[in-house]
């Protein structure tokens, strides 16, 4: 019999008091009953709309059913057939406006909790199974791939699968990209982003570590090295800055900086690991994306006493996910909308001391559909702050770009991809994830990652 509860079966958490203080998991995880209950909510639709909004297109009804038996391991490998990192994707994919947001059960209540599923079904299986890895068929051909992002695991995950000889170039000293440096550990342990790394590790990827493509080698040099084609999943790792005065001072970060000394760099581990991080006692993030929400949320566990939102518009244009809002209005952030800055201002010794901004209103729509936000003549104020994270979005690196003749990019250092498969203006190298789209979400580069993967098997197959 199907569960016609309306609500979700609640997902257990520590207490704001107490989770604005540490860097474990917020949400807790449901238990083998919580789970099947959920399960149960299913009602197994025979169209399916769930799984078109679904990225990677998990087949998300055949695994609910699984768990809805008990059978959490037969689930498991329903969700691996199209999904590499389900443990990631259960804890960061916005569900609520993919997935979920097709599910029949949210049309006279909350949809079923898709998310929260797949994480207890990937958790479960880290904690009780044993991978056993199936023989690779090697078919003799080469593929690098640049970065280890979301798209970029996939997409070597993928073509591993298939027999290719694959090789990820990771810039830094860790592999993971955004799922490691950017991602808080309160709401994506590292631990699990490795595990997930080294299930493809254990298939054959090799990982190549403080290797800067641009830097120690071109692609051109990668395909002389005898790769029959590359992907580039270099995600969007160069921070924008609002060039207003006072950036330039003590104490003012760029989110891309504050949130890797943080989560790579563990400063929040200070000084067990060597990487301070000042907040000082009052700190601004500007900006209202889910990056800006894990820096505020960071800064409060780092010992800010006041933290503030600072964003230009409302909240209902507010692109960070309902859920990471909650929890940071929830654990003490204090959100100052409709507000915007002007001006950083320091003292006689090159610190920050406050930030002029000015109060706005909306106006007409824009460009991406939100209402244009506009000064109100008059209405400056000074907030009294120690430290400013610039949280207003991200470029992609032009390094690739600017040592890679013929390859075509656009206005804002994205690269041009010709067609769905990330097929980019040289022949044999495919684009994927935020080097293409800029900042987004994880779950679509992986869409991308996918798409890619197929479209370089086929090429090389022909």
């Amino acid at each position: 019999m199907p569960n016609m509860t309306p609500d979700k079966t609640k997902m257990p958490e520590q207490k704001p008091t107490v989770r604005n203080k540490n860097f474990l998991e917020v949400a807790l995880g449901y238990s083998k009953q919580d789970a099947m209950n959920e399960a149960q909510r299913c009602l197994n639709c025979k169209n399916r709309p769930c799984v078109s909004g679904c990225p990677v297109n998990v087949q998300i009804p055949d695994f609910i059913a699984r768990v809805a038996e008990g059978d959490f391991e037969g689930a498991y490998e329903i969700i691996k057939q199209t999904n590499a990192l389900p443990a990631v994707c259960g804890r960061v994919c916005p569900q609520e406006s993919q997935c979920e947001k097709y599910c029949v059960r949210g049309i006279k209540g909350e949809s079923v909790g898709i998310g929260r599923l797949e994480r207890f079904v990937a958790d479960y299986h880290m904690a009780n199974a044993k991978d056993v890895q199936k023989k690779v068929v090697e078919n003799g051909k080469k593929v690098a791939v640049v970065g280890s992002g979301p798209a970029s695991l996939t997409c070597a995950g993928d073509l591993r699968k298939k027999g290719y000889d694959v090789t990820v170039f990771e810039a830094f000293h860790t592999a993971g990209g955004v799922l490691m440096y950017g991602i808080p550990q309160f709401r994506l342990p590292k631990e699990i982003v490795q595990y997930e790394i080294k299930s493809l590790t254990d298939m054959g990827v090799k990982i190549e570590l403080n290797s800067v493509i641009g830097r120690l080698f071109t692609l051109d040099d990668l395909k002389k090295q005898g790769f029959d084609a590359v992907f580039i999943g270099t995600g969007a790792g160069l921070p924008n800055f609002m060039n207003i005065e006072g950036e330039q001072l003590n104490g003012v970060y760029s989110a891309n900086e504050f949130l890797t000394r943080i989560n790579l760099m563990k400063a929040y581990k200070f000084p067990e690991y060597d990487t301070p991080v000042f907040v000082g006692e009052s700190v601004a993030v500007v900006g209202g994306g889910n990056v800006a929400m894990d820096a505020a949320r960071c800064a409060k566990r780092l010992g800010a006493k006041n933290v503030y939102i600072v964003y230009r518009r409302s909240r209902e244009e507010m692109p960070a996910r309902a859920e990471e809002v909650h929890h940071a209005e929830e654990e003490g952030i204090k959100f100052y909308l409709l507000n915007n800055p002007t001006r950083i201002i320091g003292d006689e010794n090159g610190w920050v001391r406050s930030m002029e901004c000015v109060k706005m209103e909306l106006g007409e729509p824009d460009a991406s559909g939100r209402r244009r936000p506009q000064t109100v003549k008059g209405s400056e104020f000074e907030l009294e702050v120690d430290t400013v994270v610039i949280a207003i979005g991200q470029s992609p690196n032009p390094l690739i770009k600017d040592t890679t003749s013929g390859l075509e990019t656009n206005a804002r250092g994205c690269i041009v991809a010709q067609d769905e498969t990330g097929a980019t203006s040289i022949e044999n190298v495919y684009a994927g994830g935020d080097a293409v789209t800029g900042a987004a979400t994880v779950i679509l580069a992986m869409g991308a990652g996918k798409k890619a993967a197929a479209a370089i098997d086929k090429k090389l197959s022909e």
